[in-house]
């Protein structure tokens, strides 16, 4: 599938250690060298801010989606290619999910992986049928992983939507399975639980 708007969940602070500013560095200079806008939560501070610097030094493409109450000087970057101002934090993503293509998260706190939860469940409900990536930078996010796989051993996630989640340790491979990523059929899937349900009659 051809990439053209992304979005990007990452978090607010830059955490310990240049690793994670090299990855945001990576992803956002990926980005505009192949032509990808960047679609984030229009912050200048953090991974957040970082990634967006990283695209425009590229003279790449910036998109900030902010609710108004986060719109203070300290806080929202003042040189993005557009910046979408919301009421709440709950039109922003709604904003965000009708403007791009895919999902990219990247290390964060408790927004970041708010917000890739939700991702991940619209793709559940086949609300979207978007491809969601994490980059998981130096196993940063193994335990993430590894709870994952518990839910589906103990039967609270289906192994169909644990699949949903594409994971690679660098920007290229993970764009890689981004753009070559194919959604499943809704109705194979219908089909499916119907056969079940008659199974049960």
């Amino acid at each position: 599938m051809k990439l053209e708007n992304v979005v990007v969940f990452c978090g607010s602070s830059m955490g310990f250690g240049e690793k994670y500013q090299t990855a945001a560095k990576a992803l956002g200079h990926y980005f505009a060298e192949n032509g990808i806008s960047l679609v984030y939560g229009g912050g200048k501070v953090g991974l957040m801010g970082v990634t967006a610097d990283a695209v425009l030094e590229k003279n790449g493409t910036a998109i900030g989606v902010i609710p108004g109450l986060l719109k203070e000087e300290e806080v929202m970057h003042n040189a993005l290619t557009e910046m979408v101002v919301t009421e709440t934090m709950s039109e922003r993503k709604v904003v965000m999910s009708k403007m791009i293509d895919a999902y990219v998260t990247m290390p964060g706190g408790f927004g970041t992986l708010d917000e890739l939860f939700e991702a991940l469940t619209l793709q559940q409900l086949h609300i979207e049928q978007k491809p969601v990536g994490l980059l998981n930078v130096e196993g940063f996010f193994d335990p993430v992983l590894e709870q994952l796989d518990r839910m589906v051993k103990e039967g609270f996630l289906k192994p169909e939507n644990r699949a949903l989640l594409l994971v690679a340790a660098t920007v290229p491979e993970l764009m890689d399975q981004l753009r070559n990523y194919t959604a499943p059929k809704v109705e194979a899937i219908i089909n499916k639980v119907v056969k079940k349900n008659d199974d049960k009659l």
